[in-house]
């Protein structure tokens, strides 16, 4: 197998605090917002500072990190979502970094957007040349954790347990986009048919979700669905079942 050369530089997790859209209370205020970002570079690029081991021969991610913080902190209106700040720091990177970077990847994690989740991110990976509104983003709902009642054995009829449910949306470019997902509120939804399922399998729960979760907006082109259940097995950490789909399985 060959591997291509690759060279990045990257800052994970800046904590920032900043007004993205509505917290999981509905409210309108400043909330933790953890921001990764990747410098994906033109190949061997690192080789001269790898050689003078001298900084100033590659991208300071001190300078990455100043740049975005203080980009986000001088902003005096409020990102109305997750993407916007997205495209922000992507701005804020290419414009550091000049013509040495190839694409700029950029997480944004929102810990408290979707009430019951452990996290929501937005991911956009933007080639040099382009904006975020041309690159499809990946959407994620991490550890949703809700009692259901679920199993085929006796035990499991009578009694609701927990099932942690991960969810990746694949959306379109935002520049072919039809309008906007309201992802709280598709969450909602879900979170509302898991609480009244009484599926005997995995396979059936999932594959539910996926379902709702393509239909909810043509502008979700396929989802990723992984529910896990810790308590099926005495000596195991969990079992589980992972689906992906896409959108045109369900037209």
């Amino acid at each position: 197998m060959l591997v291509s050369a690759t060279d990045v530089v990257f800052v994970n997790t800046i904590q920032l605090s900043t007004s993205v859209g509505k917290d999981h209370w509905g409210r309108n205020r400043d909330q933790t917002v953890l921001l990764s970002v990747y410098l994906h570079l033109s190949p061997t690029f690192l080789d001269a500072s790898g050689h003078t081991d001298n900084v100033e021969d590659s991208v300071h991610y001190g300078h990455l990190t100043k740049a975005i913080s203080s980009r986000v902190s001088q902003r005096k209106e409020p990102y109305p979502d997750a993407h916007a700040l997205v495209e922000d720091a992507t701005k804020a990177a290419f414009e550091l970094s000049g013509d040495t970077v190839d694409a700029v990847r950029v997480v944004v994690e929102l810990p408290k957007q979707i009430l019951l989740a452990d996290g929501f991110s937005v991911e956009v990976t933007t080639p040099k040349g382009d904006t975020t509104r041309d690159s499809p983003a990946i959407v994620r709902v991490n550890d949703l954790v809700l009692p259901v009642l679920i199993g085929v054995n006796p035990p499991e009829r009578l009694a609701k347990q927990r099932v942690i449910t991960n969810i990746t949306f694949y959306e379109k470019a935002r520049a072919a986009h039809t309008g906007s997902v309201d992802y709280p509120d598709l969450v909602k939804k879900i979170t509302m048919d898991i609480d009244q399922t009484t599926f005997l399998t995995l396979e059936k729960f999932v594959l539910e979700i996926v379902r709702t979760g393509c239909l909810a907006s043509p502008d979700i082109e396929g989802v990723t669905v992984r529910c896990q259940k810790p308590s099926a097995l005495s000596f195991a950490h969990s079992s589980g079942v992972e689906i992906t789909r896409k959108r045109d399985a369900f037209i």
